[in-house]
Formats: structure tokens, sequence, C-alpha cells
């Protein structure tokens, strides 16, 4: 969780005992003296006779980012090359060309285009492969940011050479760089006659004002629930938890407070504006991967009882980030609190304040969880981040679906079917036939990909035992005849996936079409905690119970 402060002072607290505190204090700084000095002869030393040269601004990061990280891992240092970077992760803006660039194997490829953006209007299409860049050919280019080369002043231009599926010579294209925006809420829309839906990605500064203009645009188009959608979202400022959590929340609630080493910094925030609406029934959707301040509304939301969560548990991330400015332009994001949601817990997860003797960290025991209380007087803990009222399972993939994507073999099929297809049906309704599917898998016949299933895995895992034991005799004829019978055929293994692999198919497809808006659309009617949320708001008597005290 991020929470940015221009300067503070930091002053001593007067404490009984100043002879005493004074000599810790003292003693401290020599240590920091003392180990400053041996690092700065260390270092002279190593930039004169290090064998060979070395880059002094590397190493130095190298050595920062490493300390750092032995804290935590969201204490981190910004060098001056670094500072837009930052910019964008707090304001969600930054000059460029509004495309996402994927760099491997010596391949630049456009994995999306935002829209409205430079990139969309000139025309880039997903699977464009970069190969210059104002005549900059980037096959002569090993070390470099793809990204950085196409950000820079706005209006200023920048001529991309492409290759293009199907194009028999390469394309040009000019582009004059603009501020790009990438939104917070990529989408929103009603997905029943009266439900509306706001998926939000992001807590950067326009957060709350987009979740707000998307809610009331759908309450004027008839909207009687509401699904918050915070899978997937990461988090950002401190702030949009607040003010986000202040659209359902009366004002004056209490939304969270934060405590931390530095006492004049510990706050309480509460609700400062009149909620939008403290009525409507709200699920909002969770995942291991909804952290920080998407933890803070979800919990929020859940120690008022103002909704019903749906999904997994959320990350655990219950850290507070300040930025602080250093010398020659850099800055430092370093943890300074902790925070705690209304009934008092902190759901932070993972102790890194004690470390096993490896180094490694472990989340918080079971056993060493607290129990609160919900207004209702409903039961949750803390210690490891938000438990929705109402769980599903984490979607899995087959070992079949995960190694087409990672041999990125959707995509690639689905640039081959765009060229080869100039429409399709609008993404609620595009489906393919079984005839699409058959073409996918004659396609894949010459396609190099490869996995184990976890029977493999397993079979493999009892050989090497038995070869541990000196057992492997006994058993070995019947292993080899089940290795034998169970080895995965591609061909079987498309045909028994199939529902799985068609469906992410489609949705690939579907977003070189549509783009984000396009993708979430067509999700909707495989989605199981969308179709959860639909079927909870369908038996209001339900949603009431489960926010009562039990």
């Amino acid at each position: 969780m991020k929470k940015y402060f221009r300067s503070f002072l930091l002053a001593i607290p007067v404490v009984a005992g100043i002879a005493f505190f004074s000599f810790k204090k003292d003693d401290r700084l020599f240590e920091i003296a003392r180990n400053l000095d041996i690092y700065a002869t260390l270092f002279k030393e190593l930039n004169a006779y290090y064998v060979d040269e070395i880059n002094p601004n590397q190493l130095i990061k190298t050595s920062i980012d490493n300390m750092l990280r032995s804290l935590d891992p969201y204490t981190v240092y910004y060098a001056e090359d670094d500072i837009e970077d930052y910019m964008t992760m707090t304001t969600g803006k930054y000059n460029g060309i509004g495309a996402i660039i994927s760099s491997a194997e010596g391949k630049h490829t456009v994995m999306m285009v935002y829209e409205d953006t430079p990139a969309q209007k000139a025309g880039l299409q997903l699977g464009d492969e970069i190969v210059k860049i104002n005549g900059v050919d980037l096959s002569t280019r090993e070390d470099f940011d793809t990204g950085k080369l196409l950000k820079g002043q706005t209006q200023s231009n920048v001529t991309l050479t492409l290759k293009r599926y199907g194009a028999t010579k390469p394309l040009e294209v000019s582009l004059n760089r603009d501020i790009v925006k990438v939104t917070n809420v990529p989408y929103y829309g009603m997905i029943s006659e009266d439900v509306g839906y706001i998926d939000l990605k992001d807590f950067t500064a326009t957060a709350s004002r987009e979740v707000r203009n998307a809610f009331q645009e759908l309450k004027g188009k008839g909207m009687k629930s509401v699904v918050l959608d915070l899978r997937d979202n990461p988090g950002g400022l401190l702030n949009m938890a607040i003010e986000i959590s202040n659209i359902f929340i009366a004002k004056g609630e209490e939304i969270v407070s934060t405590k931390g080493k530095v006492s004049e910094w510990n706050k309480t925030y509460t609700a400062y504006n009149p909620a939008l609406d403290t009525e409507i029934p709200v699920i909002v959707l969770t995942n291991n991967r909804s952290a920080s301040a998407a933890e803070i509304v979800s919990g929020v939301i859940q120690d008022y009882d103002r909704g019903v969560l749906i999904g997994q548990r959320t990350y655990g991330k219950g850290l507070v980030q300040t930025t602080r400015d250093l010398s020659f332009n850099t800055k430092m994001k370093i943890t300074t609190a902790k925070y705690y949601i209304p009934s008092g817990r902190c759901i932070q997860a993972i102790d890194y304040s004690h470390r096993n003797d490896d180094g490694s960290v472990g989340k918080i025991a079971d056993s060493l969880m607290t129990e609160f209380k919900t207004k209702n007087g409903r039961s949750v803990f803390d210690g490891g981040g938000i438990l929705p009222d109402i769980l599903t399972e984490k979607e899995t993939y087959s070992p079949l679906a995960t190694s087409l994507g990672r041999n990125r073999l959707f995509f690639d099929y689905a640039v081959k079917f765009h060229f080869e297809h100039p429409t399709i049906k609008p993404a609620k309704e595009f489906s393919l036939s079984d005839a699409d599917y058959a073409a996918f898998t004659k396609w894949l016949g010459d396609k190099e990909y490869d996995y184990t299933t976890q029977v493999e895995r397993d079979l493999n895992d009892l050989e090497a035992s038995a070869k541990k034991e000196k057992s492997l005799e006994v058993i070995e004829d019947q292993l080899k005849a089940l290795k034998s019978k169970l080895s995965h055929s591609k061909d079987n293994d498309l045909q028994i996936f199939k529902p799985e692999i068609k469906k992410i198919l489609e949705e690939e497809i579907i977003k070189h079409y549509y783009l984000e808006k396009g993708l979430r659309e067509a999700s909707f009617k495989e989605d199981p905690e969308v179709k959860a949320a639909l079927a909870l708001f369908k038996e209001p008597a339900r949603y009431n119970d489960l926010l009562k005290k039990k």
C-alpha cells in the first residue's frame, strides 16, 4: 500500500531514561557511520583493482536492491532512470504509444494495444513484430529496453518498422507519442437486467473517480445490485482505497488506521464524503492476487457487513509504503507501517521480521491468528488475507493448456485467425465451431510443445524413490507397463480437454478483435465467481443471511 509524503521531520521522542537512550542512539549512529566507511573503502578498492572494468551505477544499484530485498519485497529504490516508471505506477500515465511489447528470443512483439491511444489510431495489431524504431535495427541491439525507446515527449514522432503476419514486406508506421492513461476500470456494464459490474484493476490517482462515474452511470441504467471485481488487483494508493470504500460506507465511519515506528505518522482515516449508496446489495470478487488497497476495500465491505465476498482468500499484504526523496533525483519506497481495517485486524500474511536460518520467510501460523468481529458480530481473523464469505475453487489449467500458453501457441494461432477472418461476431456471441477447433488441432501438428501430466510426475517420483530404496527391480516391469499405458497422447488430450482449450482459444481470438473490453465481456458466461454472484442476487434471503451473526 502506498501513501506519499513530500517531507517529514523525524522528532526523537522524549522518554524516561535519557542517558540510556542517548547511549543507545550514539552507539547505533557510530555503527552506521562505521559500516558506511567500510563500504566506501571497499568500493574504492574494488573500482581500483578488480580485474575487469566495473559499472559503478549498476553495481551500487545491485547492492542497494539486495539490501532492501532482505527486508521485504515492497521497500524499493528508484534510480533516476527509473523515476518515469515510478510515476507511471502512481499516476497510471506515461508518454508513449499505448502498447504492451514482449521481448523474447530476439523478437519484439505487440501483445496488447490500449484503446484510444496512438498505437490503436495508427493501426498496430496484436502479433506485429517491431524490427526497427526510428530506423534503428533492433536485431543489432542486445542490451536495451524497448519500452523506453517507445516512450518520449508528447507529440514527438516515432517511426516503427513492422513485420505483420500475411504481409509480403515490412510496414512502416509513423506515430506521435501522447499521454497514455491506463485506466483503473477497464470495463463496466450491466451483466443482467438489473445487476451492474465494475472491474477495478488498479488504485492509481483517478481510481475513485472512475469507480464513482461507473457506479452512477450504471444506476442510471437501472442497476439494483452491483458486482465489484477486485480479482488480480495488486493495490495502489491508500487514499484511493479510502475514497472507494466511502462509495458504500457512510460519512464519518472508520475505514483504515496505520501504525508504525514513527508515531507522528500514525493515523486513523474515516469516510469524509457522503456515501453514494449505503443500501444497494454489493458482491466483491477476490482471489489470491487481490492485494493491498484491494484488500482494504474488500475488508471494509466485510467488516461493516456491507456486502458479500466471493472468491478465494486474498494475498495478505497489510503493509504501508511511504515514498521518500533521496539525493540526485532518486527515491525510495519504504515500508513504514501496518494498516488495520475497521474490525481491528491486520491481514498481513507473511512475517518478514522473523526469518528462518536460510533467510526464507513463512506465513503467520493459523494458531497465532486472532479472532475479530464484524459490525453484525460475525467472526473474522487477522494474519492471512481476507477470507471470502463464499469460497470458490481457484481456476486451474491442464498441463496441455499450460504448455500451449507457455509456448504462445494460442496467441500465434489467434494472429493467423485474425488475418484470415477480417471480422467476427460480437464478443458476447462469438464461439468456435467444431470445424474451427479441428483446424486448430491440425495447425498444432508440426508445432513444438510438450508437457508432463500429474500422473506421469507421480510415476517418476515413485521410480526415483524405488531407486533410492533399492527396490526398483521389484516393481520395474509394472512401472514400465503403467508408464506405457498412462503416457499422454497429444491428439487424445486435445479431445479430452477440448472444452478448456476451446474456451481459452476463443478468448484469445476475441482479444485480437475487441481488445480488453471484448475479452472481459466474453468471459462472463464461463466465469465461476460472476455466475455465483448472479445466483446469489436471485436469493436475497440467502444474501442477507450470509451477513448475519451465526
